[in-house]
């Protein structure tokens, strides 16, 4: 029987990575595995990788592939042997974190560009020839930032909420050309990819506003916790193979089922409201704590000033954070007074 010919993108490091050595390295010796990279020189980790698993000869191909540019596109692929790609990893990506404000636009072409940009070269280029062979599945590495909004993650949400609506679009009309595409939802996953930050963590914070700087800072401490807690790329790859194996492959496979209440909570909630109001009571709600704490220290013996001293976005407040900030009954936030504006 032939082997199955994967080709994966953005394979120097993490999940691409391991995901190439993973299939090359499988027992049943049922891959021919493409794992491509923008820079050849970049290529040791992988090698060595390939070496400790011990993948047999001729499982595991490098190919030089920069999903910016068509024509290095079309040389790899003109490189596969076979004559034929089954399976298509669309995994190369860029991060973008900081104030918005603080990217210079060069830079958020440069994450738009291999996110987006560089996946949809990749599909123009595959697709036509899974079409006509009636036979295809396309694997793209997705992330809850595109299933959700996140503080400090515009650019690199906004990248993968235009993947979610292409593959999501393609999926609906390729099964008539027996071809399947889904996406793998990630969470955070030990890689390299907060020390490939497109222009380092924050960008250029100068050009951010004192306060926009105080909030990013107390929410970078919040993201290195919550990265302390990531997934292992080992543990990841496993649901591409889930994905690659399943009969009847579902549009998407998430590596953790952390993130799902948030994700329902967007849908039944069509005016996003509850979904702002929860994200913004777990970045920051602990912050307007300290400061209300603060202010009152300050204002000794009158808590209502105090409590005028912040300022809290609709439906912030639920009685729970009421509660934990000491808010009167009267205080509260009810049907008619659903944020606080600042009084100072």
């Amino acid at each position: 029987m032939d082997p199955t010919v994967v080709l994966i993108t953005g394979c120097s490091s993490g999940i691409g990575l391991h995901l190439a050595v993973r299939l090359a390295s499988d027992r049943s010796q049922s891959f021919k595995v493409y794992a491509t990279l923008r820079d050849l020189k970049a290529q040791g980790p992988l090698l060595e990788a390939a070496r400790a698993k011990g993948c047999p000869p001729g499982s595991l191909e490098i190919l030089e592939l920069d999903v910016r540019e068509s024509e290095s596109v079309a040389a790899a692929q003109a490189c596969v042997t076979e004559g034929r790609v089954d399976v298509l990893v669309c995994n190369a990506g860029r991060g973008l974190f900081g104030p918005l404000e603080a990217h210079e636009l060069n830079t958020v072409g440069a994450v738009l560009d291999v996110n987006v940009l560089g996946t949809i070269r990749m599909l123009q280029a595959f697709l036509p020839d899974m079409k006509r062979r009636h036979s295809g599945r396309v694997l793209v590495t997705a992330s809850v930032g595109g299933l959700m909004g996140l503080p400090f993650h515009e650019v690199y949400c906004a990248s993968k909420f235009a993947l979610e609506g292409l593959c999501e679009s393609l999926a609906i009309l390729l099964p008539l050309f027996g071809v399947h595409v889904s996406l793998i939802e990630c969470g955070a996953v030990h890689t390299a990819f907060y020390e490939k930050l497109e222009g380092g963590p924050g960008g250029a914070l100068e050009r951010a506003d004192a306060k926009t700087r105080h909030l990013f800072a107390h929410y970078l401490r919040r993201y290195q916790q919550a990265l302390s807690q990531a997934q292992d790329p080992e543990e990841v790859t496993e649901v591409f193979l889930t994905a690659m194996r399943a009969p009847q492959p579902a549009l998407r496979y998430f590596s953790t089922n952390r993130f799902l209440p948030l994700a329902r909570m967007r849908t039944e909630d069509p005016s996003g409201s509850s979904y702002v109001a929860a994200i913004h009571r777990e970045a920051f709600s602990d912050l307007q704590a300290q400061e209300y704490a603060k202010a009152w220290a300050q204002v000794p013996g009158d808590p209502d000033t105090a409590s005028r001293a912040l300022i809290y976005l609709p439906e912030c407040a639920t009685p729970r954070v009421a509660s934990e900030l000491g808010w009167s009954a009267s205080d509260k936030p009810g049907q008619d007074k659903s944020c606080y504006q600042q009084k100072i």
